[in-house]
Formats: structure tokens, sequence, C-alpha cells
């Protein structure tokens, strides 16, 4: 029983250690100082304890929010408008902020041309702004397909953090289980 107990609990500590290293570079209580823009806000942010919990109430609404905005055509301004849809929605901010850097340099082009064809098929099909300006009809495209994919996006990574969060329990509950049989 206590080797069960002590494989369990190593492969938790590894398990939290690569969450550690995977979250390092966020933006946390401790180093908001070092984010260009975000450091403005520090002092407000480090009162919100909202912006720093990983509780469902958090985490669902930092995923959904932060997909659209991540795959709207508003690159350069994402991690700005993040953090004020992060106190606004009582989301995370960890959260909302990791998903802003799936636009970056090397995937935004293939990104808003795919949610560009997307929001004109949309449009095309329920015979939206077939009268307007090309330039504007492509812009709303761009918001649309990002609006489309982006709580598709949301979708999946919802299902993916409720499938994770069961399972993190479940490893929970057996290792507490081992725990009192090994004592």
């Amino acid at each position: 029983m206590r080797r069960e107990y002590d494989r369990l609990f190593r492969e938790w500590l590894l398990r939290r250690t690569r969450l550690r290293r995977l979250l390092r570079p966020l933006p946390r209580r401790s180093n908001l100082h070092r984010y260009p823009v975000i450091k403005w806000f520090a002092e407000r942010a480090r009162r919100h304890p909202f912006l720093w919990s990983f509780k469902r109430a958090q985490v669902i609404p930092a995923l959904y929010v932060g997909s659209v905005i991540s795959l709207a055509p508003i690159y350069g301004i994402q991690i700005v408008l993040a953090f004020a849809a992060a106190l606004i929605f009582r989301a995370n901010l960890t959260v909302m902020v990791a998903l802003q850097f799936l636009t970056n340099p090397f995937t935004v082009v293939p990104i808003y041309a795919a949610t560009g064809w997307l929001g004109a098929t949309l449009m095309r099909y329920f015979g939206v702004g077939s009268d307007w300006p090309t330039a504007l009809f492509y812009t709303n495209a761009l918001f649309i397909g990002g609006i489309v994919v982006g709580l598709l996006f949301a979708f999946v990574a919802d299902l993916t953090w409720r499938a994770l969060a069961w399972e993190a329990r479940r490893f929970k509950h057996r290792l507490l289980q081992l725990r009192l049989k090994a004592d």
C-alpha cells in the first residue's frame, strides 16, 4: 500500500512541476511588473483574487471570452482587452492571456485567412452585406468568423478542461485514499 501511495505521490509531484513550468511565463500576482502594459494595472489586479483563481467559475468565462478575443482581428491590443475582459467577466487572467498567444506573428495570417473565409461564407449564406463595400464586407467577415471559430475553439477547450479537472479530482481522491490506508 505504501509503495502505491509513494508512486502516486511522485506522479502528482511530476504533474505539478510540469504545470508550473508551463505556466511560468504567464502573468501571476508576483510577476505582473514584468509585463509592459499589464504593469500599469498591477495594483488593481493584485486586489482582485478572482483573476488568479483556477476554479470553474473563473476558468470557463476565461476560455470563452479569451478565445473570441484571441481570434478577433484586433492583433496587437489583445492582451489589454483580455485584461479588461477578465475584470468585467470576473475571469482568470492567466488563462485569458495565455489564449491571446494563439495568434502570434507565425499564425496570424493563416488564422485570419480561415476566419475571414468562414465569415464571408456565413455572410453570403445568410444574405448579409451583399450591397456593402468590399472592405466593410471583409472586415465584418473577419469579426464574424473570429467569433464563430473562437466559440468553437472555446467549446473544445471547455470540454478538455472539464475532462482534465475530473481526472485530477479522481487522482487526488485516489491519493488521499492511499494516504489514509498507508497511515
